[in-house]
Order: C-alpha cells, then structure tokens, then sequence
C-alpha cells in the first residue's frame, strides 16, 4: 500500500452544510414504463432474463426492476452489462459498461428480501423522508435514493466516494472503484506501509463527513478501500444527518471502531481524541 492516499482538495465555494435537498420518493418513470409495456420493453426485459450473469439471481427483478435497467439503458447511463461483483441480503452488484466506456456498478437492490427494518431505524429521524411510512417498497426505494444523495453530498465535500451516476428506483449507477478482475482491497485486507499517513486521511474525510451534515453510521476497515494509491470510503446507504436521534451514538461507533483498527497499526490514537477532532463543540452529536 503506497503512502499517497489521495486526499481530495475541496472547492471552498462549494461548501455545504445543515441545508438537505428535496428527496422524491413516489413512482418512478420505471414503474409507469413497468405499467405501459411495450414491444421494446418486452425484448429487453427477454433478452436480460435469458442473460448468463442473471440467471441465478432472478428473485432479484420484478416488472419494475426491469422498467429501471430499461430506463437506464435508455438514458445511455449503461451500455452492456457484466457479470456479478458481489451478492447480499440487501443488494446485488453487477459490473456494467456506462457512457463513454466507462467501467461502472450497477447495484440493483431487493425489494421484498431487503433488511426492511434495518433501513428503517436509518431513515427515521432524517428530514429528507419525514413521514415515511413503514410500506416496505416505499423504505426500499427511500434508501436507495438516499444512497445516491449520500454519495452526492460526500463527492460535494470532497470525501473520495464512488461518484454517483443515476438512480431509477431500486437501481443505483455508481462509478466503479477497481476492476473485478484487479478488484478494490478493503482496508482489512492490506498492509498498511504508513498508518498514520491512512489515518489523517481518513479522520479528515470523517470532519468533512461532518462538516456536510453527515455520519457514515457504519465506518470499520470493512468499508474503506485502497485502489491505485487512494482511500475511498464505501458503503453511505446507512449515512445519516447530524439531525438523526442516534447520530451522537453513530459517531461515537465510528470514532471507536476507526480509532481501534489504527491503534493496532501502531498509531497513537483513541475513539476519544477522533470524536474531538471531528466534532468538536457541536451540541447536536455529544460524545
């Protein structure tokens, strides 16, 4: 692991802070393309369950998950599919060819086998999805949008995060970080040659996080990666605001579970010392 980490510059007039954005989660052109088949529509959505790479997971696609690859594919966010990255309880990742040639990840999430109220204790007590409900479907698609505006919002303060794409209801384009061939190593996985290089970046990226209204809410050496030299940060699904009842108690895991991976590198840290840094005087998370 080299000792160039990437730490992102930020745009000073692009600072965000306690202002959220509208978060729309009623029907979707997929769900209207879903009701209104067409000819097109009903070759694509062929052509796609006769697939290799799809074939074994196909409680994954309803009607309307087809409506959203279909969509996408129309607005040229995806070009060709790929085989699997990777399978769970909560989503599955399909490597994809994107715009350009570009190499991306298409994450196309469960609606009826998704964690349903796992997503909801992250969901409730943020202001983008005040009156929510507990409709399955409805949690689903609220949490893949606020992946999306996670992602969004992270990119915005400069926290290195896989750009986000597009988002048509379950499915959620994202840049690809590493090959499946020449795959991302989690933080877990590799010698880490300078600690305490890994660590200022990765508590820096943990202020910005803050600064912009944001708690990982799940940040551990499982979900940070390194590929071609840079610390990326994963997995913003469960993210929260600073507004989220349990947000103090998120960062207090945070800071710990971080605090501890790099104290056994070596590095001259504590849960303590990493909540005052990115938190400081803030009364809305207290440690």
């Amino acid at each position: 692991m080299t000792d160039e980490y990437g730490l992102l510059d930020t745009d000073p007039e692009a600072a965000i802070g306690d202002e959220w954005e509208e978060i729309d989660v009623t029907d979707t052109e997929a769900d209207r393309i879903a009701r209104e088949r067409d000819r097109k529509f009903e070759e694509f959505e062929a052509q796609i369950k006769d697939a290799e790479q799809f074939k074994v997971e196909q409680s994954v696609f309803d009607d309307a998950t087809f409506g959203a690859l279909y969509k996408l594919v129309a607005d040229d966010h995806i070009e060709a599919f790929g085989g699997p990255i990777s399978t769970g309880k909560e989503a599955n990742v399909y490597e994809a060819l994107g715009a350009d040639n570009t190499e991306v990840a298409v994450k196309i999430f469960r609606i009826n086998a998704s964690p349903f109220q796992q997503m909801r204790t992250y969901l409730e007590g943020d202001p983008r999805f005040e009156g929510l409900g507990s409709d399955k479907k409805a949690v689903v698609l609220a949490w893949v949008r606020k992946e999306f505006a996670n992602l969004q919002r992270a990119r915005e303060a400069g926290v290195r995060v896989p750009a986000p794409i597009a988002v048509e209801r379950n499915v959620l384009v994202m840049e690809l970080v590493g090959l499946v061939e020449d795959r991302a190593r989690r933080l877990a996985e590799v010698t880490v040659e300078n600690p305490e290089t890994a660590y200022e970046v990765v508590r820096e990226y943990m202020r910005r996080l803050h600064t912009a209204g944001l708690i990982h809410g799940d940040l551990s050496e499982y979900n940070m990666i390194i590929h071609d030299g840079e610390l990326v940060i994963i997995d913003l699904g469960q993210a929260v605001t600073i507004h989220h009842p349990n947000a103090g108690d998120l960062l207090r895991r945070d800071c710990e579970n971080v605090a501890a991976f790099f104290s056994r590198q070596g590095v001259d840290t504590s849960g303590n010392d990493l909540f005052a840094y990115i938190a400081g005087d803030d009364d809305r998370v207290r440690w």
